[in-house]
């Protein structure tokens, strides 16, 4: 089997067979990420650009070991100390990149479609690792991956994805992944930061917090990303905090247990309390680990492609 797709742009773009694919490629290298040596030569003959022109910790570095383990020649490209600070252009800056014999782009961009639009205009694979407030496709993979880990399988969980889901890319690829893999799912929020159009994708709405926790099996809280925002959503983070944050004690007074995750970074004390991200039914460290599993799967079904056609 391979993937329908040559690029990973986004879930939108994907079928239920491909993410099962990329599950079950994913297994394999967990099992060599837990051996005592993590490294296969996979990719040894493949060149990968992580080109970045947004910052970021986790996913860079977990896409960068990930092309690692699997033997591929790196080069990381950062916008902040490049010539795009110059004034070149965006297709101009990855051409040259190209020129270098790079066959796959890894992404991340402020612009909504930065990546759709690189693919239509060079040969590369491209990876989406974040554009804008639009998708975030891996991170929604291993959010999924990590809900079946933990649960055995995503048909039938209730899902509820809580925070500010108006300036996230997270959520739109996580209700994506989630709908194509069988999961309900409930988006929860202040009215100011849920888009209206989400009732048009088939989810729940709720503005009560403890609502979504009582009704869902696994709670998805994303962060304030203050640095999207251009005005006023909220009175306060402490108002916020107050209203939609969780924590142990909230947790602890439901019926049942809710296993809790985060896309990171978290805002500790805003949106999730440390007790609660720290605790038993909390799989954020997970969501870490099998995020090195599920973008190597997704390097290596992208490989196989570019290779078919070589």
């Amino acid at each position: 089997m391979s993937l329908s797709v040559n690029h990973l742009l986004g879930i939108k773009n994907l079928t239920a067979a491909d993410l099962q694919l990329i599950f079950e490629t994913a297994d394999k290298f967990k099992e060599v990420l837990n051996r005592p040596i993590r490294k296969v030569p996979s990719l040894r003959d493949i060149t990968i650009a992580n080109v970045f022109f947004e910052n970021s910790t986790r996913t860079r570095l977990s896409f960068e070991l990930a092309e690692k383990r699997l033997s591929a020649d790196v080069i990381n490209f950062s916008a902040s100390g490049s010539s795009v600070k110059k004034g070149e252009t965006l297709l101009d800056t990855v051409n040259n990149i190209l020129a270098m014999k790079v066959e796959m782009i890894v992404m991340r961009h402020a612009s909504p479609g930065a990546p759709h639009f690189l693919a239509k205009h060079i040969q590369a694979a491209i990876v989406n690792a974040g554009d804008g407030t639009h998708e975030h496709p891996t991170q929604a993979l291993l959010d999924a991956y990590s809900i079946r880990e933990k649960h055995g399988e995503v048909a039938g969980k209730k899902v509820a994805i809580i925070g500010d889901i108006s300036h996230s890319r997270v959520a739109l690829s996580n209700i994506y992944a989630l709908q194509k893999l069988g999961a309900e799912v409930m988006v929860c929020g202040p009215p100011t930061l849920i888009p209206r159009y989400l009732g048009q994708l088939g989810v729940q709405v709720s503005h009560q917090v403890r609502q979504a926790l009582q009704w869902c099996d696994v709670a998805n809280v994303l962060r304030i990303q203050l640095e999207r925002q251009q005005g006023k959503y909220f009175p306060s983070l402490r108002e916020y905090a107050l209203y939609y944050g969780i924590n142990k004690a909230l947790l602890d007074s439901l019926n049942r247990p809710v296993t809790i995750m985060h896309p990171g970074p978290i805002n500790r004390g805003v949106e999730l309390a440390s007790d609660a991200a720290d605790g038993e039914h909390s799989i954020i460290l997970d969501q870490v680990e099998n995020g090195v599993a599920i973008r190597m799967a997704v390097l290596y079904l992208l490989a196989e492609k570019i290779k078919s056609y070589n």
